[in-house]
Parts: structure tokens; C-alpha cells; sequence
């Protein structure tokens, strides 16, 4: 912008030569000069308010905006972040093959303290102790009147119990938000679940863990938010589970055992369908774990799975199974029974006199020591205990808990020729009831490997071949044939072919050697239908006695048979089969043709 001289020189001259005043003209160009200097300044000033305008309007369009989001929206508490990683406390459900819920969550709220704030200690200890009577009265006073910040209470209330602490009125006693984990069924399937429990805790949230069972197991797994809350589905049935336990726990007050567990497992997948170990606890409330004596005398302690006992004479069917595998002998070979049995300073009997021979299939039906110990002499320790091996008999089950590894079977220092024929028979070898029911599985389901597992399978895995179709039938025959003349008749139920083996092994003495003359471990294993095999069932008695005759009765027949066949007959129908009953012949009048 170019500046207007005040007193232009030419100008000037021109007045002068006129007899102008020369100052009119600086005047004027004065005049000029401010004129454009405030029209300057207004056009300045209206650009600002201009611009100033616009931020207001902006400003107040977006105050409304947000004020009409908020009135439209459904109000809630705000709550106050943290920073940090905060603490996950939602966890996934567990539910079984039908998506019924097994372990679940529930909102509840903790109590804690801020002592410093308390008005009058002596009484908030005093109803604090009334409404929870675990709490000292005396404890809680000496916590109040401390130099204690922060002190918690409980973990977590009821809303009964949190309406009486909001009664007494102190603004010290506070409550936070908790999950806490329920379980609907209470003590059912409960050392399959195992129980949870609070690891980090925050006055507004609780982190909850897995402690024991498939809740420590998947413990990352029902943690995890990737999975947006989907639930952990169990091969488990929930009907009949409650079923299976409901009979067991009658049966073990019948036989009056010690301790009772059962397993029932589809023959095909390897799915549990059913679990029990007696006696049981309530994950709720889940109790402690025993700090002395024998840890197997805990509610705790999983008998399916942890516990490893020599089941006896159930061993029978897979002695017999290999030596037709290996062509050894037939189902109709006759085998010398003859005893007894010598081996060094050890001799082998059988519970009757047998005979001095019987054919393989009998040596099944009647459980003949001695006939299975000389089949067994002819396999060989080697070849025994290979075939064990690949029936999953000498390590500990691959199942799905975090307990599975501790039912390590007890295996012989020394795998001998005594130890082949004790072994053969039941004794001498440990294991658990998962075991022997997923050999049985693999051993009748048509000949291939069967690995238990506790989640939900869609599809049949084919495993390895352990022996061929028709070792397998012929091994169903000789199972059906105990149950139809042997020594398992108990076990007949109306409209199930049951083929099963008895199994009872004394047991052996804690300390000192040797076995107890009057206490057993009783077991049955079976299939069903054992035309068309579908499941499994292990039933094992831990010191029954069935005491209705003149004296104690413990053999398996008498103990473990009727209880697993009450739990056919029970199960059977909820499992979906149906009873094959023969129809009667048409009596009265025959219209034949001529």
C-alpha cells in the first residue's frame, strides 16, 4: 500500500503560483489519511467479532448435541476408572452336553471397613457379630480402635445380610461389587468341577480362579474375554449324573462302604458321560484339605480318578483277549484248572474247585485263577505288558483334570513271571476306575483305542487298533455269558443285555505288607447292550459288606453287581435306549391258509 504524501510537492508549487494557502492541502491529505486508517481498523474489528461468532455457535451446537445424547440415553451409576490393567472377574459358565448349566455367576457385593471413619466401634462390633456369627466380637473391636486403614470383613454377602449392615447405620461399613461362582447343583458332579475361588481383589471387582477339578484345568480357558462368554461344555449329562450318584450313595450305605465310585463312558467316543466319587462335598462351600492322615479320606479325594487299587478278577477279560488276539487259544480251548498253581513260594488258588479243566470261555464265566495265570504263562511278561500298555493301563489318564496326573498306576518293580500271572488276574498292577473303563471301551467297542476325555465330542475319532473285531465279539460273548450263568447274575436287567466281570481284590495293608483278611475292593465292569455296545459302567466298592445272611458278604457279586444294575436300569432310558423286550407268542386261534 502506497503512502499519500502530507505536502506533494507539485501541489504546492500550483497553490502558490494560484495564492492558495498551502496548508489546506496538508489538511486535506490529513483528512484522507485518517479516513482509510479507520476504515482500516472497523473492517479488523468486524473479521474478529465474525470469527468470535462462528466459536460460539460451534461451541453451543455442540453443547446441545451432547445434552440431547444424554437425554436419550438410559441412565446408569457412573464409575470411576483406574489406570492399570483392571481386574477381570467375569468367567465363562460351565454347562453339560445339553447346555445345562453346571457353574455359573452371581452378583453379590463384599463388605469392608474404614475403621478410621468408625463413630462408634464397640457397636458396629457388635452387630456385625450377630449378623455374622463367625466373626469375633472382641477381634473386630480390638481391628476398629487400631491404626487400620482398610480391613475387610467379608468377601462376600447376601442381600439379607447386606441389608443388616446398611441397618446399623455406620458410614464406615462399606460394599463393593463381586462375582462370586455358584453352583446351581450342588454337591453333583462336584469333584468334576472342582470349585473356584478369589485371587486378586479390589474393593470393586474380584478376580475368580479355578482350584481343583476342570474349573483349575481351563482356568485360562473360562477367564479368557476372547471368548466373548461362551461356556465350557462338558461330555458330562447332568440328569444322569444326579441319577448315577442318587443310586451309588444308596448302594454305599447298603453295602455299608467305606468309599463308592462309578463311571460310565460312551464306547465309541470315550465321552464320560457320568462321574462319581463318594463321598462328595459341595464346591459352595468346598471344604479344606486335609493337613494330616490319609489324604484319600477326604470328602476331596476323586476315587475315579486319583484312586489306584488292584481291581481283581475284572483284569480277566484282557488276559483272554490277547492270547486270541495272539492265537494262543479260542474261545473254546480248554485250559488246565488244576491247583494249586506253584510258583516258587507262591501258589496260586481259585475261590471253588473248578475242575482240572475248563474251556477259555469259562475260565471267564466262572473267574478261574488259575486258568487265566496259565493263559497268561503262554503271552509272557512282555507281550502282557505291551498290551496293557497300548490299552492305556500304565500311565496315568490323559483326562482333563488337573488331578488326572496323581492317579499314577502302581506298576511292579520287577515285571516277572509271578507278576505276569498275578497281573493277570488283578493283583499286583494298580489302577484307577477311568482306567479299567477305557480299556473295557477300547477292548469291546469293535477293538480300537478309546481315550476318556470330559468335553462334549461331536465326532468319533478312530484310534489305533488294540484287537480285532473279532476277538472284541468274542469278548462281549464271554461278558454276557458271566452275567447269564457266571458270577455276575445280579446284573440282569429286563430289556438290556448287560455282559459285565466281577472283580473283588483284597486289599492291600498300609503299612507292614500283606493283605487284610476282611477287607475288599469290589468291582464291576460292563457294557450295555452288549449286542450293540453303546456304554460302559465301572462300579467300585471300597470295603463293602452286605450283612443282610449269617455273615458278611464282600465278593462283587453281592456288593458291586446290584448297584450297577440298578444304575442301568436307572440310566439306560435317559441315555436313550430303548429296552429290547421279546414279544409273546399270539395265543387262541391261527387263521392259516388252505
Amino acid at each position: 500500500m502506497s503512502r499519500i504524501p502530507l505536502r506533494p510537492l507539485a501541489r504546492i508549487l500550483k497553490a502558490r503560483a494560484r495564492g492558495e494557502n498551502p496548508d489546506a492541502i496538508e489538511a486535506e491529505n490529513r483528512a484522507r489519511r485518517h479516513e482509510a486508517m479507520a476504515d482500516k481498523q472497523r473492517h479488523r474489528a468486524e473479521g474478529r467479532l465474525l470469527v468470535l461468532g462462528l466459536a460460539f455457535f460451534c461451541a453451543f451446537g455442540v453443547i446441545g448435541m451432547r445434552m440431547g445424547t444424554l437425554a436419550s440415553s438410559v441412565p446408569e451409576e457412573p464409575r470411576a476408572s483406574a489406570v492399570g490393567n483392571p481386574i477381570i472377574g467375569q468367567r465363562s459358565d460351565i454347562v453339560d452336553r445339553n447346555g445345562r448349566i453346571l457353574a455359573t455367576n452371581l452378583q453379590t457385593h463384599s463388605l469392608y471397613a474404614h475403621p478410621r471413619d468408625m463413630l462408634d466401634p464397640a457397636n458396629a462390633a457388635k452387630q456385625l457379630a450377630q449378623i455374622f456369627p463367625e466373626l469375633d466380637e472382641a477381634e473386630l473391636l480390638k481391628d476398629f480402635q487400631g491404626d487400620r486403614r482398610f480391613l475387610w470383613i467379608r468377601r462376600q454377602i447376601s442381600p439379607e445380610q447386606m441389608q443388616a449392615v446398611h441397618d446399623i447405620g455406620s458410614p464406615a461399613l462399606l460394599f463393593g461389587p463381586r462375582e462370586m461362582r455358584l453352583y446351581p447343583n450342588g454337591p453333583v458332579a462336584s469333584h468334576i468341577l472342582g470349585g473356584a475361588s478369589y485371587g486378586r481383589e479390589g474393593v470393586a471387582s474380584a478376580e475368580v480362579i479355578g482350584v481343583a477339578g476342570v474349573e483349575r484345568q481351563f482356568d485360562s480357558y473360562l477367564r479368557d474375554p476372547a471368548n466373548e462368554g461362551a461356556p465350557l461344555q462338558l461330555s458330562l449329562d447332568l440328569t444322569v449324573q444326579a441319577a448315577a450318584e442318587q443310586v451309588l450313595a444308596g448302594g454305599m450305605s447298603i453295602m455299608n462302604a467305606k468309599g463308592a465310585a462309578s463311571v460310565l463312558m460312551d464306547i465309541h467316543t470315550g465321552e464320560i458321560i457320568s462321574m462319581v466319587s463318594l463321598p462328595d462335598f459341595d464346591p459352595n462351600n468346598r471344604p479344606r484339605v486335609l493337613t494330616t492322615g490319609d489324604q484319600s479320606d477326604s470328602p476331596l479325594f476323586n476315587r475315579a480318578v486319583q484312586g489306584v487299587y488292584e481291581l481283581g478278577s475284572v483284569f480277566k477279560i484282557f488276559t483272554t483277549a490277547q492270547a486270541m488276539e495272539l492265537g494262543l487259544v479260542n474261545a473254546n480251548t480248554m485250559i488246565d484248572t488244576q491247583g494249586p498253581l506253584t510258583w516258587g513260594r507262591f501258589r496260586i488258588r481259585d475261590f471253588h474247585d473248578y475242575g482240572p479243566e475248563l474251556s477259555t470261555t469259562d475260565v471267564i464265566v466262572e473267574s478261574s485263577n488259575i486258568g487265566t495265570a496259565r493263559i497268561a504263562m503262554q503271552i509272557g511278561a512282555e507281550r502282557q505288558r505291551a498290551f496293557l500298555g497300548s490299552l492305556g493301563f500304565l500311565e496315568p489318564t490323559p483326562l482333563e483334570m488337573v488331578e488326572a496326573p496323581t492317579g499314577r498306576p502302581l506298576l511292579p518293580p520287577n515285571w516277572s513271571e509271578i507278576s505276569t500271572m498275578t497281573i493277570s488276574y488283578g493283583h499286583g498292577l494298580s489302577t484307577s476306575p477311568v482306567h479299567l473303563a477305557a480299556g473295557y471301551a477300547s477292548l469291546l467297542n469293535g477293538g480300537t483305542r478309546v481315550t476318556p476325555t470330559l468335553l462334549r465330542r461331536t465326532t468319533t475319532e478312530q484310534g489305533p487298533r488294540v484287537v480285532s473285531e473279532a476277538v472284541s465279539a468274542a469278548s462281549r460273548s464271554m461278558l454276557r455269558q458271566v452275567v447269564e450263568r457266571g458270577t455276575a447274575s445280579f446284573a440282569e436287567v429286563e430289556g438290556y443285555a448287560v455282559g459285565g466281570k466281577t472283580g473283588t481284590a483284597d486289599k492291600p495293608r498300609a503299612a507292614g505288607g500283606g493283605y487284610y483278611d476282611d477287607k475288599v475292593i469290589s468291582t464291576f465292569a460292563s457294557v450295555f447292550p452288549a449286542n450293540d455296545p453303546q456304554y460302559v459302567l465301572v462300579v467300585t466298592l471300597d470295603e463293602p459288606s452286605e450283612n443282610s445272611g449269617a455273615e458278611p458278604r464282600r465278593t462283587a457279586g453281592w456288593t458291586a453287581v446290584p448297584i450297577a444294575a440298578e444304575m442301568i436300569r436307572r440310566t439306560a432310558p435317559l441315555l436313550g435306549l430303548r429296552p429290547q423286550v421279546d414279544r409273546p407268542q399270539p395265543v387262541g386261534v391261527t387263521l392259516t391258509s388252505n
